[in-house]
């Protein structure tokens, strides 16, 4: 039987509020386009709308400027269902090879939904024990890890549900891949040496329990604060001006993500230009 693919759906999801969630997402988003894939993106904070924002803002600069700009479909989530959250990725998702969700910084059931059926599930943190809180907590003394948190616990209940469903769904036609858990380690490079060595000891130890990886992500720069008001990425070469120091080494840190989330090469065939960073 021949079934139509589903779009690769990946959540950026984090119950914690300034973490580079939102930039690392309509990054990630618009790398993908600029490859050639077709991506979908839904925004689920229908209060903050930063991902919704950052992207009609991109389409303001392709008309104010008469430029074309690779970009994705997006809207914003406002139901009041997971039904209605499910058809719409549905329909947006349609024909994409890539759904992208940008969640809220706090506990919220449609964020959890979502990340329960990601195919890559993106949690960026910061470098400090506030936000590793978020997956799991530490010994004050020794910071080995004493427990886990209620989020990492949901997303491993989740991937082992998968895992026994996996076999079904596949003799059915339908099996989605596994979930991929990617921990991504934004803004590290204020962090003190020693609380880094610390940090890095507890997020080895908890993926070794919990099975998720850990790659590099954003640091700290101004310059991605700049771009949001244009709409315009690292990737925008040719619109950005004069280019510094410091965007060809936060290029790199993109550079280095994208390698890191590992995701699966679904550009269209007549269109995969090489990733201009």
């Amino acid at each position: 039987m021949n079934v139509q693919k589903q779009p690769h759906r990946i959540v950026f999801a984090n119950e914690k509020g300034g973490t580079g969630k939102s930039t690392t997402a309509v990054h990630v988003a618009i790398a993908l386009a600029h490859q050639g894939a077709k991506v979908a993106a839904i925004d689920l904070d229908p209060r903050q709308r930063t991902l919704h924002r950052y992207l009609e803002n991109r389409e303001e600069t392709t008309r104010r400027r008469g430029i074309a700009l690779p970009s994705c479909r997006f809207a914003v989530f406002g139901g009041t269902t997971t039904a209605e959250l499910d058809t719409l990725c549905s329909d947006l998702g349609d024909g994409m090879d890539f759904v992208v969700f940008d969640t809220p910084g706090r506990d919220d059931p449609f964020a959890r939904h979502a990340a329960t059926g990601a195919d890559t599930l993106v949690t960026p943190l910061n470098d400090s024990f506030v936000d590793f809180d978020l997956i799991g907590q530490v010994d004050a003394e020794t910071f080995k890890v004493r427990r886990l948190s209620f989020y990492a616990e949901l997303i491993w209940e989740t991937r082992k549900a998968r895992a026994k469903t996996g076999l079904v769904e596949a003799q059915a036609g339908r099996a989605r891949r596994e979930m991929d858990w990617v921990v991504v380690r934004n803004r590290t490079q204020h962090v003190e040496a020693r609380n880094m060595r610390r940090i890095d000891g507890a997020l080895i130890e908890l993926s070794k329990r919990v099975g998720f990886r850990i790659t590099g992500g954003l640091s700290e720069r101004v310059i991605y604060r700049e771009l949001f008001p244009s709409g315009l990425t690292l990737l925008d070469k040719g619109h950005l001006g004069e280019l510094g120091t410091s965007h060809l080494v936060a290029r790199q840190e993109l550079r280095g993500l994208l390698a890191g989330l590992n995701l699966p090469a679904r550009a269209t065939a007549d269109a995969e230009p090489e990733l201009a960073i």
